[in-house]
């Protein structure tokens, strides 16, 4: 392959890890759950494939504006000064021509496809990176919950497009992952105090300290195990489906109860790691269900 060849390849590699490919994935395959949990008919491959393209896009172009506006303190953060934007690997007009494509490529699909999923879409990305990012990021650290509201609705959008319209079940389902966000992102910041301090954004470690941190992750634990359970007890999941999210909301909550009173860094990022492997957990079961 010569070096002209290369350089499209390598140009896309970089966008690409702006996306952040893991954590897109899995608020994708929220959306699908969401969809699926709605008991569509699984072979309308038309409509899952737009589904799929249409959310990550509006999602993957949300997280590339946050990375264009989040620049100048990734800069300042070790685990965030090997992005591209902060080697000048691309500039900050392609970043942001890039999100702004994606993201309105995504949307306008959404709405294309019907106006209700599209609108759902929309208040995601705009939660996220108007809300969340430009607004409230560097203000306060209850931008979390903005971010969480943003988190939830790839998980509605799904059942909306199913659906057609929002249910309590719809909204049970956004609730466990907003309640799930924290037990995520709270073990992160205080994995990383150092460098948010040093970017001098506000976290939870930061305003409230470690022990009052802890407490928020165990609680909202409990909440979004509770909130899983009684949306797989409105879709109708079957016995040994639920038992089984019970034993991994089970686990998410004794993790959630040794980082409380126990705590090391390595029970922490295992509560870290953990909460990712329960959400996808909980969505394959939810698929599985309505196969």
């Amino acid at each position: 392959m010569s070096t002209q060849d290369s350089v499209p390849a390598s140009k896309f590699a970089m966008f690409w890890s702006l996306t952040k490919p893991s954590q897109s994935g899995l608020l994708l395959a929220t959306g699908l759950a969401g969809y699926m949990s709605a008991r569509c008919p699984i072979f309308h491959i038309a409509t899952i494939l737009g589904l799929s393209f249409s959310l990550f896009l509006a999602i993957a172009g949300s997280t590339i504006m946050n990375m264009w506006w989040d620049r100048d303190i990734d800069a300042q953060m070790g685990r965030t000064q090997k992005r591209v934007t902060c080697k000048g690997l691309v500039t900050d007009k392609e970043v942001l021509m890039v999100g702004v494509i994606v993201s309105v490529i995504g949307i306008g699909w959404a709405l294309a496809m019907d106006w209700r999923y599209g609108l759902v879409v929309f208040a995601g990305w705009f939660f996220d990176v108007v809300v969340y990012s430009m607004w409230l990021k560097r203000r306060t650290c209850w931008s979390i919950v903005w971010g969480g509201i943003s988190g939830a609705m790839p998980i509605l959008a799904g059942r909306v497009l199913g659906l057609g319209s929002i249910d309590w079940i719809g909204l049970m389902l956004a609730l466990g992952v907003l309640l799930w966000i924290p037990t995520h992102t709270l073990t992160f910041s205080m994995k990383f105090q150092k460098d948010y301090a040093d970017a001098g954004v506000p976290t939870f470690p930061s305003t409230y300290g470690l022990g009052v941190t802890r407490f928020t992750i165990a609680l909202s634990s409990i909440l979004a195990a509770a909130a899983m359970i009684a949306a797989g007890v409105g879709i109708g999941m079957d016995w040994g489906f639920l038992r089984l999210l019970g034993v991994l909301s089970a686990g998410l909550f004794m993790l959630a109860a040794a980082t409380t009173f126990s705590p090391t860094e390595r029970v922490n990022f295992g509560l870290f790691k953990y909460a990712s492997v329960y959400m996808l957990a909980a969505m394959i079961l939810v698929v599985l269900e309505v196969i």
